[in-house]
């Protein structure tokens, strides 16, 4: 049985800390905190690229790009991200589509939005009907309700090339 389609989910968190731009999306955001990592910490971009890998049962970022490696030290994810993208092209595939959310109290992304989804569609060389980001908060419930992180999930379709 051949599967012309494949579905995958991303998660990711990290701790809001000083002294760290906030990226998100590729994007740079105003804020006070940044996110912790080993590479820019770039939650959107690695739940994204955690689905892709995830929808061929291909392991996660950190198989690709571990943490204990120091090339990967203050990484781009979006270079990480066109990295996953050859990859998942190479086994055959291609993106449907991409939904996604980042869950954030502060800052409020909004305005934000439509840049982070352009630098995604550009990255990934698709049409921007392929690429939701959405944002909400958390309520203030939870670690990112209580503004220690931001987190983020995604869905990502990929099709079989033809």
């Amino acid at each position: 049985m051949t599967m012309n389609i494949r579905i995958g989910n991303g998660y990711d968190i990290h701790r809001l800390v000083s002294d760290r731009n906030l990226i998100l999306g590729g994007i740079h955001i105003p804020h006070e905190l940044g996110l912790l990592g080993h590479s820019d910490a770039d939650v959107l971009t690695h739940a994204i690229m955690d689905a892709m890998l995830g929808a061929l049962s291909l392991g996660d970022i950190g198989h690709y790009f571990p943490p204990s490696d120091p090339q990967w030290a203050g990484a781009d994810s979006l270079v990480l991200l066109k990295q996953v993208h050859q990859l998942i092209r190479d086994q055959g595939w291609k993106i449907g589509n991409i939904d996604s959310v980042v869950v954030a109290e502060r800052p409020k992304l909004k305005p934000h939005i439509a840049k982070m989804r352009d630098k995604l569609v550009a990255v990934l060389e698709l049409e921007p009907n392929q690429v939701s980001v959405k944002a909400t908060t958390n309520e203030k419930l939870g670690s990112t309700g209580r503004e220690e992180g931001i987190c983020a999930y995604a869905v990502v379709l990929l099709v079989a090339s033809d």
